[in-house]
């Protein structure tokens, strides 16, 4: 919040180039503004979104009537729950830790749902664009090194938006079996720290409810629920 006379911190979209901002539509800046910079990974998310959204024929979700599956936990989520509306917070955002750059948007409606992968090669090999990398990364790039490394990413989180969805990724229709809505429990309160939990998530220790931290882990080697 500013005071009279003071002026608006510029947002993420507005500190980009103007020949960048220019090749990009409203949307995808307002993408960048939610996340905090433009990246090629916020990109993926973008597109993968708006693929899915189309093929689907939905706008973004109002409430729980769509449902994303991220198997990332990169940059691309923040555009592809800015774009479909799926949060982690109304509980239609479901996090899949498999490290693979692939989105998919459920109607909840009928189960029928788009999945979106990033195509393995859609980033050709360039070694001397990994060796800048490697410089800036380490601290030992030159400033004008580091310049021409950060326009290249922005270059290429440009032609990433702006390819066909052929070169893009797989696209592919699936029936996903989604679980309920968001719902609402008691709370109980931890014995051990006097903090609130919610009663589905609560353990016991020592007889009485406790939270997940305070709880005591006991396994013998091949659990599997722990």
């Amino acid at each position: 919040m500013t005071t009279t006379g003071e002026q608006r911190p510029l947002r993420a979209s507005e500190r980009l180039a103007p020949e960048v901002r220019e090749r990009m539509p409203a949307d995808f800046r307002e993408a960048v503004d939610f996340h905090g910079h433009l990246c090629p990974g916020l990109t993926i998310g973008y597109r993968a979104a708006l693929i899915a959204m189309e093929r689907l024929g939905v706008k973004r979700g109002t409430d729980e009537d769509l449902v994303g599956i991220v198997e990332t936990d990169a940059c691309g989520i923040d555009a592809f729950q800015y774009l479909t509306g799926c949060t982690l917070g109304k509980g239609n955002l479901i996090y899949r830790d498999y490290g693979k750059q692939a989105f998919t948007l459920v109607r909840r409606a009928d189960g029928r749902g788009v999945r979106v992968a990033l195509r393995s090669d859609a980033f050709a090999p360039d070694p001397e664009r990994t060796a800048l990398k490697s410089r800036v990364m380490s601290g030992q790039a030159s400033d004008e090194e580091r310049q021409r490394f950060w326009q290249g990413h922005v270059e290429r989180a440009l032609e990433l938006a702006e390819a066909s969805v052929a070169e893009f990724g797989t696209v592919a229709e699936v029936t996903v079996e989604l679980p309920p809505k968001a719902g609402a429990f008691d709370s109980v309160t931890c014995t051990v720290c006097g903090e609130a939990v919610m009663e589905p998530r609560a353990r016991v220790r020592d007889g009485g409810f406790c939270c997940i931290p305070c709880s005591v882990r006991y396994g013998r080697g091949w659990e599997i629920n722990v």
